[in-house]
């Protein structure tokens, strides 16, 4: 591959392109009016405005996006993630167009991408999924008929949902009756498909994913864990690899089951499996992201392996160049996401940094997609940029953490690193005892 357009904005395509330069790849920014100052790009070795702000009109807009591709002779398209990255009709209209779509097959992102289907197929390769009801469901009295079936609490769920949009958890048949309309209307909504279906809620949980790699020759590995337990609104904020939670045999037990949900759709590409595991340590499948994840710098950190390289030798249909043996997990590594939000409610913060100054140090990367005088945009996640740490040990990684983030200087907007730093100093976290419920239940300690 010569050229790739970045179907996307922000920090993931700033990373795309890093790994594109390395490589001597030219590589082509598309951006919205409203980000045509945004670093990434200028970073791009060419860019092409295809849009006003909203997403539906530029970053969504296959039209423009294919039409620039072919104008600017690209071999191929990186999706990076949310946006057009699990969307199966680009997918193969790339194809179509003659352009490399660097992801999986467009029905294997179709058959994971709906939830039903997906934890049917699961349950045929022996994978555990969480107790529930396959099929989807019509209306709010037979949601309550199976929920009853099922045993309360449950969770209702949106079956081409992602990002914890859709999601709602009720602990008897009122709740449900409250729910399961709304539920639907969000699911249409956002994700076009209003189908619901109903699990049991596993109360306190952790959320464990696994990476994993597949190539066209039938080849698929894991690149071991990810804890990523520490949320908000059910959305991930700090991600950590090796899990502190998981001792040798979990930990090997759940990587193969990920494996073989992969071989399972003959998965090509990168990908996650994620599973939610209760306090037995008792996991169950939860979903497939069929992309490069938000947090796969941890990976990267702890593995030595360069993910987005890695998609791109698949993509070219090159073989693994290497074998589940020789990927070791090495050290310990932490991302925190770094949001334009208000550290208490958790709303949106958008407007001009005035400001900006990242950390740097050992084991101190950054990913971002801004600096001093960006716009953050309503029309957009409200992510700044992400912070990894790495180190020897998971101690080790909190104290170069906690002096990163006090590093931060971002002025002109609210952001999440006092939320960040208040983790850091929590026992429960210190300890790794904590589960997805640790925000909520956290006491936050606020510095403005």
């Amino acid at each position: 591959m010569k050229t790739i357009l970045i179907a996307n904005r922000g920090e993931i395509a700033r990373r795309i392109i890093r790994t594109c330069k390395a490589k001597g790849i030219r590589t082509i920014a598309v951006h919205s009016e409203a980000d045509a100052s945004m670093p990434f790009v200028r970073e791009a070795d060419a860019a092409a405005l295809i849009g006003p702000a909203p997403v539906a009109q530029s970053y969504l807009n296959m039209d423009a996006i294919l039409q620039t591709a072919k104008e600017h002779e690209a071999d191929a398209i990186h999706p990076g993630y949310g946006l057009l990255s699990e969307n199966g009709r680009f997918a193969r209209r790339c194809v179509e167009e003659g352009i490399v779509f660097i992801g999986p097959r467009a029905e294997v992102m179709e058959e994971m991408g709906d939830k039903i289907r997906a934890r049917a197929k699961m349950m045929q390769a022996g994978v555990p999924v969480v107790p529930g009801y396959n099929g989807n469901i019509p209306d709010a009295e037979e949601a309550c008929r199976i929920a009853s079936e099922i045993g309360y609490p449950v969770m209702l769920k949106a079956s081409a949902g992602g990002g914890g949009i859709g999601m709602q958890i009720c602990r008897d048949d009122e709740e449900v009756r409250k729910a399961f309309q709304s539920a639907k209307g969000r699911a249409k909504a956002y994700f076009g498909n209003d189908d619901i279906f109903i699990e049991k809620y596993v109360d306190n949980p952790h959320h464990i994913e696994v990476q994993i790699a597949g190539d066209e020759h039938g080849n698929i590995v894991h690149l071991f864990e990810r804890e990523c337990s520490i949320q908000r609104r059910h959305q991930k904020v700090i991600e950590e690899s090796p899990s502190p939670f998981l001792d040798e045999t979990t930990r090997h037990l759940i990587c193969d089951a990920a494996v073989r949900a992969a071989q399972a759709v003959n998965y090509t590409g990168v990908g996650t499996v994620e599973f939610i595991m209760n306090g037995d340590k008792e996991f169950f499948f939860l979903e497939m992201n069929t992309r490069l994840q938000v947090e796969h710098p941890v990976t990267e950190a702890v593995t030595g392996l360069d993910l987005v390289e890695l998609q791109l030798a698949i993509a070219e249909g090159k073989a693994l160049s290497f074998s589940q043996k020789e990927v070791k997990q090495q050290g310990h590594a932490m991302e925190f996401r770094v949001y334009a939000e208000d550290p208490i409610t958790f709303m949106p913060s958008p407007g001009t940094i005035s400001r900006y100054v990242q950390p740097e140090g050992e084991g101190i990367r950054v990913d971002d997609a801004v600096e001093s005088g960006s716009v953050i945009s309503p029309f957009y996640d409200p992510m700044i940029g992400k912070l990894i740490v790495s180190g020897n040990t998971r101690q080790e990684v909190i104290e170069r953490a906690q002096d990163a983030l006090a590093q931060y200087v971002i002025e002109g907007i609210k952001t999440n690193l006092p939320l960040l730093s208040g983790v850091l100093r929590d026992e429960e976290f210190v300890a790794g005892v904590y589960t997805t419920q640790f925000v909520q239940q956290m006491k936050r300690t606020t510095n403005k």
